[in-house]
């Protein structure tokens, strides 16, 4: 029978369908094209945009809001309207809540730091505080999932993946982006996710240490019944399944990365078990994360993990803190009431691993071309909630960024005179996206992924990079 096309009166409908058909086949083959540029090796090296100043990145994630006003905010006539009543934000009737902590200047820089932190604040010299921070929403999952990925309304890649995509990793036998205890109530999977970018660029989570004496690790990284060649033999005929599958389909994102994620979990059992064993550290550096250390042992070996993992090739490592045990709140660093005393137990936790991690890179040279980032989804608001908390706040808080060719000991933005919103310099998580990575070499207007029709990226259509904390 003659094809409806050789007919010679073509009905409509079969007009659309051939024509739908050849669209289809020419976005296939765009598709698969660009495919087939990046899956010879796609965690292989790749070459950024431009000269890049930092070359991996440690992000230490705060989960729950830190409170900017008591730690890197100060603001003395916050301390003096103690109790007033305050006639704006979310809670108008709310009363302003100073400080209870005391502030001074430390480093050569002075940067403003409270007594909560005493060992980060002896790297107050090597800190670019960053006080003008702002986000779209004051609510955890929303603002958690877009500090991830840039937006909470649609399931996006997030920007240790959009990392990985565009600079590869140079350590084919390691995950080139991990998450070490990472959050899981705040989207969970979502903040690690390669959505719509091939599975192999996805986080791969590290479960916390659950005791004082245990080391963090992996999921089913080892085969208890098979051995290492026998795995070898049974992975090539699953992965001979997959190829031919891969052949047949001629583009097969899921396929393609089904197959590179079972090679890189094979590689993995030589490699992954020797960085998590921390058993051949000196006991100077375990010392100096305060590992043993009832308050910092956890953390302290998550911290020092991250090292290990940068050191070893992983491109970005993030490190998440969900509150010192004990406090009253679910989501760590979420103070709505008990703030002096949760405050305090969580600063604990993280301040001297947070310090003992920057003091270590620094003395292994590490510091120069590795960017290390701190911060939650939002910080807290100048008025009290609770009679002894404070609520969110996603209209000024505070970030801030070490190494990686940021200024050190540099101040930028700032809030009124509460800390209640940014009035210059003002940086939108947007912003921040596109600053960490041009510090990666990688111009995020041009850092794109073909999906629904155009080009994705992770700022959106927004995001302007912050020249004036890059250093000269």
């Amino acid at each position: 029978m003659n094809h409806p096309s050789l007919s010679a009166a073509v009905s409509r409908r079969a007009l659309l369908k051939i024509s739908g058909n050849a669209f289809g086949l020419l976005a296939c083959s765009g598709l698969s094209a660009f495919a087939a540029e990046k899956s010879a090796d796609p965690l292989a090296p790749r070459e950024p945009h431009f000269q890049p100043r930092a070359k991996r990145v440690i992000f230490l994630s705060m989960q729950g809001g830190p409170s900017h006003v008591d730690m890197f905010d100060p603001k003395p006539q916050l301390t003096v309207d103690d109790s007033k009543a305050i006639g704006k934000g979310l809670n108008p009737n709310g009363k302003l809540l100073g400080t209870p902590w005391s502030f001074q200047q430390y480093g050569q820089s002075g940067q403003w730091m409270s007594e909560l932190i005493p060992e980060l604040s002896k790297c107050a010299d090597d800190l670019c505080i960053l006080k003008g921070m702002q986000t779209d929403l004051p609510a955890h999952a929303q603002a958690y999932i877009q500090l991830h990925t840039g937006m909470f309304q649609f399931k996006r890649p997030s920007i240790g993946s959009w990392t990985l995509y565009g600079l590869g990793t140079s350590n084919a036998d390691l995950p080139g982006f991990i998450t070490i205890n990472p959050s899981i109530s705040l989207g969970g999977s979502l903040n690690y996710s390669s959505a719509f970018l091939p599975a192999i660029y996805q986080g791969t989570p590290v479960q916390a240490a659950k005791g004082p004496d245990e080391e963090a690790s992996i999921s089913n990284l080892k085969n208890p019944r098979l051995s290492f060649s026998a795995q070898r033999q049974q992975l090539d005929l699953v992965q001979a399944i997959n190829r031919e599958a891969l052949e047949r389909d001629h583009f097969n994102p899921s396929t393609q990365g089904m197959i590179d994620s079972l090679e890189l979990a094979y590689r993995m059992q030589n490699t992954m078990p020797h960085l998590t064993d921390l058993s051949h550290e000196t006991a100077d550096t375990l010392e100096l994360y305060g590992i043993g250390e009832s308050m910092t042992n956890e953390y302290g070996k998550h911290c020092l993990l991250a090292r290990r993992f940068i050191e070893a090739g992983v491109r970005f490592v993030e490190v998440n803190s969900n509150g010192a045990p004990g406090v009253s709140s679910n989501l760590g660093w979420d103070q709505h009431r008990n703030l002096k005393d949760d405050l305090e137990k969580n600063c604990q936790t993280i301040d001297k691993p947070v310090a003992g991690l920057l003091t270590d890179l620094k003395a292994r040279g590490l510091l120069d071309d590795t960017l290390v980032l701190w911060g939650g989804e939002f910080g807290r608001t100048p008025y009290a909630q609770n009679g002894n908390g404070r609520d969110h706040n996603n209209k000024g808080f505070t970030m801030w960024m070490a190494g990686g060719g940021v200024k050190r000991g540099f101040s930028y933005g700032q809030t009124d005179e509460y800390g209640y919103e940014a009035i210059d310099q003002k940086m939108h998580i947007h912003d921040w996206h596109a600053t960490i990575l041009h510090l990666l070499g990688l111009d995020h207007e041009k850092l794109t992924f073909p999906y629904a029709g155009r080009d994705i990226r992770l700022t959106d259509t927004k995001g302007n990079v912050a020249h004036e904390i890059i250093a000269t």
